[in-house]
């Protein structure tokens, strides 16, 4: 598809009309501090993968809810040394997979932690292995709108603490430098990371490409491709209810997180992205406190945004910070 969103020009300007909420950040503190009372009781153990040139560790830790999620931490076979720490959270519908499918970070010479998706990772690549246990209201095929009656229901409150603790999780691991800490992730991977950006203060940088879950009033009005339109079809039954569930996303919207970003930041867009929106993704850069803060443009390309370019873009910049 040809461009639909607004003018590259008219993008760098762009502000979200997404109303935050008062009580944003209790919500999030309270959150977190619930989660904290578990014991993150993170658990490293050696797995053979097949691979000789990194270590890998199946992981599992305390989430939300003090539920167990997995993860992969990947390290280079011959580290002695806490190593710089990239975690990486995935796109919707995916899990953890494989870990042969996440090399490229620990070839850098970095530990790579990646989290699963709790009740993700059958849409596609090697899978998942963490369950949601956690019910909720009536809700439309997907996850857009589990639990989103109220906002302590919400699917993605549960996802985003776990994203924080997968944080502290991969950092308690004696080779990994907590100090250089970097968290990235595209689509879905993407606004995690801008959730964590905003959640996680001492964080040296952060990469969301092409990211998922920022600015919900534009994006389900504009795009009617999924997984945004997954609200919009629960709406369509749920007659009178968009005021109410405009409320609950306030408090998971990348935008406000944004406002709170305190690392330097690289994010992507693409110009043709009809799954999540050229403007949503602007707005959360827009948005991004910190100064020290770039965006790549690919013009002509969809959701798939930058693909390999947009890697070897973030392997260059990442050099300034770990």
């Amino acid at each position: 598809m040809a461009l639909f969103d607004l003018p590259l020009d008219e993008l760098r300007t762009y502000r979200s009309a997404s109303a935050e909420p008062e009580d944003f950040d209790a919500f999030w503190s309270k959150t977190l501090a619930e989660a904290r009372e578990h014991e993150l009781a993170a658990r490293f153990e050696p797995v053979d993968a097949g691979l000789s040139t990194v270590r890998v560790y199946d992981v599992t830790f305390a989430g939300f809810g003090g539920h167990p999620v997995k993860g992969w931490l990947t390290l280079p076979a011959g580290a002695e040394e806490p190593l710089p720490l990239v975690v990486e959270f995935v796109g919707y519908g995916g899990g953890r997979g494989l870990p042969h499918e996440h090399l490229l970070w620990a070839s850098t010479g970095r530990a790579h932690f990646v989290m699963d998706t709790r009740g993700q990772g059958s849409a596609w690549g090697g899978g998942g292995g963490t369950a949601d246990p956690v019910g909720g209201s009536p809700a439309y095929p997907g996850f857009m709108t589990r639990g989103l009656d109220t906002p302590e229901n919400y699917y993605y409150r549960r996802v985003f603490t776990d994203a924080v603790r997968a944080v502290e999780a991969a950092r308690s691991h004696p080779l990994t430098d907590a100090a250089r800490t970097v968290a990235l992730g595209g689509s879905q991977g993407g606004g995690i990371t801008i959730a964590v950006g905003g959640l996680v203060p001492d964080l040296r940088a952060v990469a969301p490409d092409v990211p998922f879950l920022c600015d919900f009033p534009r994006a389900t009005t504009l795009t009617d491709r999924h997984p945004y339109r997954e609200i919009g079809l629960y709406l369509k039954t749920h007659r009178g209810r968009t005021e109410d569930a405009l409320r609950t996303l306030s408090y998971f919207d990348g935008v406000h997180f944004a406002a709170r970003g305190r690392a330097p930041a690289l994010f992507s867009a693409a110009l043709e992205d009809q799954t999540c929106p050229p403007s949503t993704v602007f707005a959360a850069f827009n948005a991004w406190a910190h100064d020290d803060k770039a965006i790549e443009v690919y013009d002509f390309n969809d959701h798939e945004g930058g693909g390999p370019f947009q890697e070897a873009a973030k392997l260059r910049w990442l050099r300034s910070y770990l």
